[in-house]
């Protein structure tokens, strides 16, 4: 093993610890399923700073590091709704936003090339959003009873920030596949 491996290996491990998040949650063992998130959130931290700050980057990491974040926070969503934890119709939001994204890049990659485009800032306001939601969740139920305005206030922020990311997700896509098709097109 080479030391340029680590943030994978460490993504792997996190895509390793779903099923105990999920197990612990669903057993309503809310401290563990917390612990656990908590050590898979800073994982995520680690392997990304580790990539970046060594130059570590590789396709492979590419790939399974934004998996394992999806799994995670996808299976907490859908484990937390199925709970009644939090409210079917934003598990359903943050699921749907996921496939119209996952639909997106598939039917780009086929229809065009791979599309080459970063996170947009919207994306990861929402991500943080999402992961704060499961945590705070996750906290008022295993730790510390929560004032009910904040878990309420954060849904919201998740769901209009769910939103707004798939549907700016959708207009950059469009845009630059009506730009390419277009350029194409005046070419022939």
């Amino acid at each position: 093993m080479k030391a340029r491996h680590i943030p994978n290996i460490i993504s792997f491990c996190r895509i390793l610890l779903v099923y105990p998040v999920i197990t612990s949650m669903l057993e309503k063992r809310f401290d563990w399923a917390l612990s656990l998130f908590v050590i898979a959130g800073v994982s995520d931290a680690i392997d990304g700073f580790l990539a970046k700050h060594f130059q570590w980057q590789s396709r492979l990491g590419s790939y399974i590091d934004p998996l394992a974040d999806k799994l995670l926070l996808v299976s907490s969503y859908i484990a937390l709704s199925f709970m009644g934890l939090i409210p079917f119709w934003l598990m359903a939001t943050v699921v749907l936003r996921d496939l119209v994204i996952f639909t997106g890049a598939i039917l780009y990659y086929f229809l065009l090339r791979p599309f080459d485009g970063q996170p947009l800032l919207i994306s990861k306001v929402n991500t943080l959003l999402q992961l704060f939601l499961v945590f705070i969740v996750l906290l008022h139920h295993g730790f510390v009873p929560l004032p009910a305005g904040i878990i309420t206030g954060v849904t919201a922020a998740v769901f209009v920030t769910t939103m707004l990311s798939g549907a700016m997700y959708i207009y950059v896509w469009g845009s630059s596949y009506y730009r390419e098709t277009r350029y194409l097109g005046t070419r022939k």
